[in-house]
């Protein structure tokens, strides 16, 4: 188990007065997601407030219309945490801790946007399935390569996919069908959640962007 929601926030409680205020907001907000995803027994609901604690750290808006891997503000968001985690805690959770979860979900086809566009009608078999052993071709390249970032990206289009189906309503709570994916994807994040605040905490002068839905006083 890496670091966790009280060491995060003892920390912040001494530094915050000292970070600029759109960090601080992106960092509060993280937090506060990470706290309660830690209480949670429930896998499904751990899942969703790990995603929630995610997206308040990026604070960027993501595209439905375009693949999460293929976006460039998210791109350069998990490129700007590579090049500044100088402790390589993303490197060590990509190669060392889950690298075999990382390789199962990579190969679980209920993860993969192409297989629901099939199910859907909007794609033929073929068509997924190409795009689909591309896809895994793609990511073998890059854990080959060792290339954090691109692997991060597009395990984390995978989360993304689980994270649309609970959201949405495209899955039953508890639903026996998916419990390998909701596992394999709380335990990454559950890890990549607080390594991706603490790299930010360690770098509060780097240009983080606005936050989204700032705080507004009446």
């Amino acid at each position: 188990m890496g670091i966790d929601y009280n060491t995060l926030k003892n920390r912040q409680r001494q530094e915050r007065d000292s970070y600029p205020d759109n960090l601080g907001l992106r960092v509060h907000r993280a937090l506060s997601w990470l706290n309660r995803a830690e209480q949670e027994d429930d896998p499904d609901s751990r899942f969703i407030f790990l995603w929630i604690a995610f997206n308040a750290a990026y604070a960027t808006e993501i595209d439905d219309r375009e693949g999460l891997s293929e976006q460039g503000a998210f791109n350069a968001f998990l490129g700007k945490l590579n090049d500044l985690d100088t402790s390589k805690r993303l490197s060590q959770l990509v190669w060392t801790a889950y690298s075999g979860a990382i390789r199962v979900l990579l190969d679980n086809p209920y993860v993969f946007p192409s297989f629901w566009d099939y199910q859907k009608g909007n794609k033929t078999e073929a068509q997924w399935q190409q795009s689909f052993d591309a896809a895994k071709k793609a990511a073998n390249h890059a854990l080959a390569r060792q290339d954090t970032t691109r692997v991060l990206a597009i395990v984390l289009t995978r989360i993304y996919t689980l994270r649309n189906q609970l959201v949405h309503g495209g899955a039953t709570w508890n639903s026996s069908v998916n419990r390998d994916q909701i596992r394999d994807c709380v335990n990454l994040m559950a890890e990549l959640v607080p390594a991706v605040i603490e790299i930010m905490m360690d770098s509060p002068n780097t240009l983080w962007g606005e936050a989204s839905y700032p705080v507004v006083r009446s």
